[in-house]
This record gives structure tokens, C-alpha cells and sequence, in this order.
């Protein structure tokens, strides 16, 4: 069913970006102040999405001012060049290193072919460069006012990816988090956030950090990039952390009795997808329910990183 533009806080709407082609996959969150500011763009496929919701929601392009990524991954940035074409008046807020990549993507698009083959123009296609005076580095504890009564600050959030920051929002007291606390999936009845722990800078130390880090600020809402808001933040925190321990724990575990990296990674996949499943089932969730779709193309990416990043650590300590 077409998920339409909904205001879920003050002066804040969310538009569904269909990402993927799937609902409630990855979501623009659009802060309706004198300086008109977009959070997130995801991959260009996902653009004409955004600009419908925009004109929804009454918004001319021209009044766009500031469109802000969290980080640079493609379903966060991709389409960002893109959707810049259309605003003429905004620039793009980016963590000072990820901007490089955006001014000139061809490690991005070299990188994105490598993994997705001839499913990169389907996903990702075009990825446009970023003039570098349309582009603003925005840097640990920054701060951005765009309206008489909300500022934005800015904090680096490494865990995920080192180019990435959170946003703390005065006005709602929300943060928006990209990927950095993981993933929300408002499919569900019962309260479920994931670690997102993708190749190849997934850090845990990093992410438990950044997670403290967000919670000095005691905001109220937690606002994810994939998908929807949270008004539960403490709750958000306590199952990221104990999540990640169980993965390590589990990663650990298919390391010690796998070796070939095609075998581990199969394994390690589907000894996190039924932990996860079996906690649902507890909780009443179906074993046929839809948001299994989205668990799975979650984990089966997490289980890379994971496994990377145990790999990366041992070569750390040797």
C-alpha cells in the first residue's frame, strides 16, 4: 500500500522512499523551517519517491535549503547529486570525510558495481557528483540554526561507518541516527532494533561509544534512518547492546568451526536470523510475517561485517 507523506513530530514529516521497491525500507525526513532542511536522499531510484512527497507536502523546490546525509552510503547518499539538480538553492551537509566521495563517486560507483554486478543500474544508477562549493563539512559538535526555535547539532557517531554523524534536533529533542543504532522495523507489534554491523568499518567499541554519545543528549525520539521514529530511545540503546554482544558471541562461535569465508558467512547468517526469529516467536510475531524479508537482507549483510570485523580485529592483536 502507497505510504504517504505523515507529520510525526513538530514541524517534522516523514516520506517513504521505497527504497528497494519495499515500504517502510528507507525514509526522508523533512524539517518544515525558514531554512527549509531534508535529512537523507537514499539511492537515485528512490528520488522521484522524495520529490512526490515533497510535492505533497506543499514544498517548492526552491525553498529547499539544506539536505543533509548522515553518511555516504548509497542508501543514504546515492541520490543526493541527483536531487541536488532539482533544488538550486540547497547544499549537502556531509561528515568532512565523507565529502570527497561525493565531489568525485567514482570509488563509490567502482565499489557498488563490484558487489551488485549488473543489478548496479536497477539499485543505484546515476550517482552524480557533488560541485565541491555545494557541499558543506559539517564537523563534531557543529551547529546549524534554521529556524528561530531549532537548532541542529551535529555529532560524529563512528560504529557503522567512519563517516558518519547523527543529528540532535532541538526543537523535538529527536535524534536522527542514519544507521548508527541500527535498524527499526515499525512492521512489527513488539519493539525490534538491530545493530546494522555492514562491511567494511563496522566497529563495535566505536558503536557502543557513539551510542552513549547519543544518549547524553536524553533525547526524547529516535529517529532512524531505516525506518520510522522511536519514542522509546532507552529501550532503542539496551537492545542494540545486548544484540551486539550476542552477535559477537555467536560470530565467534561459527569462526571457531568454519573456515572457508563462502561457508562461514552462510552459517553465521542463519544462526543469526533463527536467534532473532526464535525472540519474535516468543513474542507472538508469525513465522510467515512479512518484515522476515526485511530481517534477512539485514542480517545476511551484518553477518559480512561481523565477520569482517572480527578478521580485521585478530590481524590487530597479532
Amino acid at each position: 500500500m502507497k505510504q504517504y507523506p505523515t507529520r510525526i513530530a513538530e514541524d517534522l514529516s516523514l516520506i517513504d522512499l521505497y527504497d528497494l521497491s519495499l515500504t517502510q525500507r528507507t525514509g526522508c525526513y523533512v524539517l518544515h523551517e525558514e531554512e527549509l532542511t531534508i535529512i537523507e536522499t537514499s539511492a537515485s531510484p528512490s528520488i522521484p519517491h522524495l520529490l512526490n512527497g515533497l510535492e505533497k507536502l506543499h514544498i517548492d523546490l526552491d525553498d529547499v535549503r539544506h539536505i543533509i546525509v548522515t553518511h555516504i552510503h548509497l542508501d543514504h547518499a546515492g541520490g543526493a547529486g541527483l536531487l541536488l539538480k532539482k533544488c538550486p538553492n540547497a547544499r549537502i551537509l556531509v561528515h568532512s570525510k565523507g565529502a570527497r566521495h561525493l565531489e568525485n563517486p567514482t570509488r563509490l560507483i567502482q565499489g557498488a558495481k563490484a558487489v551488485y554486478g549488473e543489478r548496479f543500474k536497477e539499485l543505484f544508477d546515476p550517482i552524480l557528483p557533488i560541485p565541491e562549493d555545494r557541499l558543506v563539512i559539517m564537523k563534531d559538535y557543529d551547529e546549524l540554526k534554521i529556524g528561530k526555535k531549532r537548532t541542529l547539532t551535529f555529532i560524529d557517531t563512528p560504529g557503522h561507518a567512519k563517516h558518519h554523524f547523527s543529528i540532535h534536533d532541538s526543537k523535538t529533542n529527536g535524534m536522527f541516527v542514519g544507521d548508527t543504532v541500527g535498524v527499526y522495523y515499525p512492521q512489527l507489534d513488539v519493539e525490534l532494533y538491530l545493530p546494522s554491523t555492514s562491511p567494511n568499518q563496522f566497529d563495535l567499541d566505536d558503536m557502543l561509544a557513539s551510542a552513549d554519545k547519543i544518549m547524553s543528549f536524553k533525547p526524547s525520539y529516535i529517529y532512524f534512518g531505516h525506518y520510522g521514529m522511536s519514542n522509546h530511545p532507552p529501550e532503542v540503546i539496551q537492545q542494540l547492546k545486548a544484540w551486539l554482544s550476542e552477535f559477537s558471541r555467536i560470530t565467534e562461535e561459527v569462526i571457531g568451526t568454519h573456515h572457508k569465508n563462502d561457508e562461514r558467512s552462510e552459517h553465521l547468517f542463519k544462526t543469526l536470523f533463527s536467534n532473532v526469529q526464535g525472540i519474535l516467536s516468543k513474542q507472538g510475531v508469525p513465522l510467515d510475517h512479512p518484515v522476515y524479508q526485511y530481517i534477512k537482507m539485514d542480517l545476511h549483510v551484518s553477518a559480512l561485517g561481523l565477520l569482517d570485523y572480527t578478521d580485521r580485529k585478530k590481524v590487530r592483536t597479532t
